[in-house]
């Protein structure tokens, strides 16, 4: 990331403390080093969110978000889609309503790699999630709905299965039609530290976007189960057109934010997608 001389943000300073004489940034030169001062970040987050969870009644435990996402590449998307519609939309829609999971989404990719479609539902626990996927192959199950699945089947052979855990975000309130996902690989000794620097500097920024109607949710997910991608983070927008003005305005940000740096060097490795909503409730 290129580098310029810049004074360091009021918000900044008081979680990294001055620069030392002679030092460009916190962590390059003088006596600071950048780890151990991410590190103390990381801990008093834990603090805080150990005070938080003190103070924590059963309600507010019951609003935790875990997210069961089969990610499908498809050799006829717009088949899986019918398939999707036929059968599965009005399976899931029900499922919504009557509590067995908190919301689903049927994605197509509009940009990224191998996948093609996801398809996903959340619940409030993994207990939730497991019980909704027993419940859910009994409902869209049997003789009567053998011809739909099969013509999913032949649609989407190969697919990959994450539970993801929402760890910050306002994903969950409203979600826009056009969505871009970040999926990166993180050490995983220091993802703690990641999420630090997610909640306690990035967070005001997507918030105060949202407010000001630049995107419409934000999310950074946690892996629970799945392949290589430890952690996920999300923005939806109104539309495409939307979504990347958002993002170059995300991305503008963070190269004025030093602790950009300092959060790459954790994830240093990602993949991109843009998804556009193909049916989702509520």
């Amino acid at each position: 990331m290129l580098r310029r001389s810049m004074s360091i943000p009021s918000h900044l300073v008081s979680i990294l403390g001055p620069l030392s004489p002679g030092q460009l940034l916190p962590g390059i030169g003088g006596n600071n080093n950048m780890r151990t001062r991410i590190a103390a970040l990381a801990a008093a987050s834990a603090f805080a969110i150990t005070l938080a969870s003190v103070a924590a009644s059963a309600a507010d435990e019951a609003k935790e978000t875990y997210v069961y996402a089969s990610y499908f590449n498809c050799s006829a998307g717009m088949r899986a889609d019918d398939a999707v519609n036929k059968l599965y939309k009005g399976v899931l829609d029900g499922a919504v309503k009557d509590g067995t999971v908190g919301s689903w989404g049927w994605m197509a990719r509009h940009t990224g790699g191998n996948w093609s479609r996801i398809g996903y539902y959340s619940g409030s626990s993994l207990k939730a999630l497991f019980a909704a996927q027993a419940e859910l192959n009994k409902r869209w199950g049997g003789k009567d709905n053998q011809q739909v699945n099969e013509q999913f089947g032949q649609a989407c052979q190969l697919s990959e299965d994450y539970i993801w855990r929402a760890a910050a975000g306002n994903v969950g309130t409203t979600r826009g039609d056009a969505g871009f996902s970040v999926y990166y690989i993180c050490d995983s000794s220091r993802e703690d530290q990641a999420d630090a620097l997610i909640t306690r500097v990035f967070a005001p920024m997507y918030d105060k976007m949202v407010a000001d109607g630049q995107i419409t949710s934000w999310g950074w997910l946690e892996h629970i189960i799945g392949g290589e991608y430890r952690r996920l983070a999300t923005f939806t927008a109104v539309d495409n057109a939307a979504l990347l003005e958002a993002r170059g305005a995300i991305n503008k940000l963070m190269m004025d934010d030093p602790l950009a740096d300092a959060f790459t060097d954790i994830c240093g490795s990602h993949a991109d997608y843009i998804w556009n909503v193909v049916a989702k409730a509520p």
